[in-house]
């Protein structure tokens, strides 16, 4: 890693050439980063801190760019973004690099991704920590055509929407390829069933902040399942709760009481 930045390497998973980072000790115990709709590892991971501090506490920190993401590869199709293909491409990391279980964090819709992968393979999962996703991922989370139909328009002066107005915005500060993400938005919002909430029986920590308009109640979901505890991030929105310290500490307990270090 130079100058704070993590070096990227590579694998291939369901004919795509995805990018991944691996910091820390190899034989230290893993925990797998899943960032969220229209952000990468760098932007959802690193820049906000969380490398840094899950590092310092001794995980080895492995993060990767969802396919359409990053500089992962980025088909144009919707049917490539539905979540459980998604999910596999996570599972297809913790192979490549020999690890038979780890912590899974997601935000957004890396968290719903993050439910996908506990869903097929729970004995891989550890523990997971869901961040800006609440009973949302039930329910579902409203229309977000308009975030499609945004990230296509001409410009963000043609947008008139104000949370199409919100992610176009993002996906230009972050140089998007902005057709893939259009893809994705139409076909990554899979919901999960209560009955398949309640069947989780991993520790998980459900984390959203008390001005996120999009989540839903994390109070809710952790409800359903039966080892999950909720986290207010206070006064936090949707894209400012990721990086919050309140959201870092209790990530950092959560980890400790589900290891015993």
């Amino acid at each position: 890693m130079t100058a704070g930045q993590p070096e990227f390497s590579f694998f291939h998973h369901d004919g795509l050439k995805l990018a991944y980072f691996a910091e820390g000790d190899p034989s230290g115990e893993a925990i797998l980063l899943v960032h969220g709709f229209a952000s990468s590892a760098l932007v959802n991971w690193v820049q906000p801190g969380w490398l840094k501090t899950l590092g310092d506490a001794g995980y080895r920190v492995i993060a990767i760019d969802n396919r359409g993401h990053g500089q992962s590869d980025k088909p144009h199709e919707p049917e490539a973004y539905h979540v459980p293909l998604m999910a596999a491409d996570a599972i297809a990391l913790l192979d490549h690099l020999g690890i038979g279980a780890a912590h899974l964090m997601g935000y957004s819709m890396g968290a719903r991704i993050s439910t996908f992968a506990a869903i097929a393979e729970p004995h891989r999962i550890q523990s997971l920590i869901l961040g800006g996703l609440g009973i949302g991922m039930i329910t579902g989370v409203g229309d977000w055509d308009p975030i499609a139909d945004a990230l296509l328009a001409g410009s963000l002066d043609d947008v008139v929407h104000e949370r199409g107005r919100m992610f176009r915005a993002f996906a230009d500060k972050t140089r998007s390829d902005r057709l893939a993400l259009a893809a994705c938005i139409r076909t990554s919002r899979d919901l999960v069933s209560a009955e398949q909430a309640a069947k989780i029986d991993i520790p998980t920590l459900i984390g959203v902040g008390t001005e996120d308009d999009i989540a839903g109640s994390a109070q809710e979901l952790a409800a359903l399942m039966p080892r999950a505890i909720a986290l207010d991030i206070p006064g936090r929105d949707h894209m400012l709760a990721v990086g919050d310290r309140v959201f870092k500490k209790g990530a950092l307990e959560f980890l400790e009481s589900v290891t015993g270090r």
